[in-house]
């Protein structure tokens, strides 16, 4: 397995944790400042400020567990593309929802720039 793919996959693992959490700073590290998502709708918007503040701890239900699968990723040297499907579970019901993730590096640092969620 290539370094490149063990990064990401660490990366990856602490998005998930993240959510159980939850845990806001690890989305404010991860997420770049510009970030752009594509959200279920369609419609891109700026990520950063709406995912970290969505995971504020007393901001609604929390999952109570967090599954990840199907996850493949491309490797381009400073870029990787990831695509999972992640299902969700909490006190509202079970979510599956899939997901695109570019991650670029930067200055020795992994970072989200891009991404779309699609149900």
């Amino acid at each position: 397995m290539n370094i490149v793919r063990q990064e990401i996959e660490a990366l990856e693992e602490r998005l998930r944790l993240a959510e159980l959490g939850p845990d806001p700073g690890v989305f404010e590290e991860l997420l770049a400042d510009d970030a752009m998502l594509v959200g279920p709708d369609g419609r891109p918007f700026f990520a950063k400020q709406k995912v970290v503040e969505a995971h504020r701890p007393g901001k609604g239900p929390k999952f109570t567990r967090v599954d990840i699968a199907d996850m493949q990723i491309v490797d381009h040297d400073t870029v990787a593309v990831v695509t999972c499907t992640g299902t969700f579970e909490g006190p509202h019901g079970t979510l599956s929802l899939k997901f695109l993730r570019v991650w670029m590096r930067k200055n020795a640092r992994w970072r989200i720039i891009a991404g779309s969620i699609a149900q």
